[in-house]
């Protein structure tokens, strides 16, 4: 709803200029029913949730399956099957978090591509995630149990945004979103330093491999409890993106015009920046560096549905996390070794990043 002004031909012109962004917005990001990509979408989630838990290293059968479900509910007499135990205790947690982590990083995207109006935005452009590397890797050095390693490097992660946040208020005489973008790339690129140097003093025989392969991104170590302590985190950092995605699909509009139809830009853009951090950082702080979701995902989701945050944001979560779960059954099942993640997501993000800046679409909204 427009706010009135007292002017009515100012109004009309401002109508006017919004019916034709609009028009203008679905000839470029066409648009199909929502309810049919969403079935779609929960489709392709399933079926890549189903081929996740049967392959990999120890095939499982459907019988299998069936068992362990029954087992879950309750409705199992016989003592488990070795296919059973290695569901319940090993793939079932990794298959739950791949999915999560991928909601989370691919959600976060969204809010951040939204919020700077650039396709070209990923979780990465605040320092949260080289922040969170930080902290494991020093926890890593220190020798901390692995409940010591995610929470440093949760918090650290959240350090590094406050501090990029804090630079960029600071800089008050500068455009506000080129200032919080550029702090970003310079406080990540120093904490990438000092992962650097922290690589240099540790030990080469014991602490390097770990904190070489926790970098390059991972679910091998997954458990069940990791999940209780990241889930509700995750859920904090939706919540406010749920609740404002009106207010957030605004600001795709430019901020002059969000602030004419009654949006606190610079409260929102606070709450945005915090909610999506907080989302990334969990995520990470389990799975290791796991780059190019939040730029690719985001992208392909808005081709399907348009450039709209509240249609964008769940058909963008459920994509993530169906991506996420193929790749990691890939990264356990290409070779006998594991491959890493973060590997497998850069070698598919890379040519995405030059295509997309190839086709050249500065315009948003």
């Amino acid at each position: 709803m427009i706010p009135k002004s007292g002017n009515r031909f100012s109004d009309k012109i401002m109508l006017n200029d919004k019916q034709e962004r609009d028009e203008d917005s679905k000839k470029r990001h066409p648009t199909r029913p929502m309810r049919l990509v969403i079935a779609v979408l929960l489709i392709a989630f399933v079926a890549a949730l189903a081929l996740a838990l049967a392959i990999g290293p120890f095939p499982l059968s459907a019988s299998d399956l069936m068992g362990a479900l029954r087992r879950l509910f309750g409705a199992a007499q016989q003592p488990e099957t070795p296919g059973e135990i290695v569901l319940m205790r090993v793939r079932l947690p990794r298959v739950a978090a791949a999915a999560l982590v991928g909601a989370a990083l691919a959600g976060a995207g969204t809010a951040y591509q939204t919020l700077f109006r650039n396709p070209l935005v990923s979780p990465d452009i605040l320092g949260v995630s080289t922040g969170a590397g930080l902290g494991a890797v020093a926890g890593i050095l220190f020798s901390l149990p692995v409940i010591g390693i995610q929470g440093l490097a949760f918090a650290v992660g959240l350090g590094t945004v406050a501090l990029v946040y804090l630079i960029a208020t600071t800089l008050r005489h500068h455009e506000r979103t080129l200032v919080l973008v550029l702090s970003g790339i310079v406080v990540g690129a120093l904490a990438g330093a000092c992962i650097s140097l922290v690589k240099i003093l540790a030990d080469p025989y014991d602490q390097l491999p770990a904190i070489t392969f926790w970098l390059l991104g991972s679910l091998a170590g997954v458990k069940l409890a990791d999940l209780v302590t990241v889930l509700p985190l995750v859920l904090v950092g939706l919540v406010p993106l749920v609740l404002m995605r009106w207010r957030i699909g605004v600001l795709a509009l430019g901020e002059d015009e969000a602030r004419s139809l009654g949006v606190d830009v610079a409260r929102l853009r606070l709450i945005v920046i915090a909610a999506a951090t907080l989302m990334t950082a969990s995520v990470v702080a389990v799975s290791g560096v796991i780059g190019w979701i939040g730029l690719m995902i985001p992208h392909i989701a808005r081709m399907m549905v348009g450039p709209n945050f509240d249609r964008l944001l769940p058909a963008a979560m459920l994509m993530g996390a169906s991506f996420m779960l193929v790749v990691d059954t890939i990264g356990r099942s290409m070779a006998r070794i594991e491959t890493p993640i973060g590997i497998l997501t850069a070698v598919l993000g890379a040519p995405f990043f030059l295509w997309l800046l190839a086709r050249g679409r500065r315009s948003w909204g």
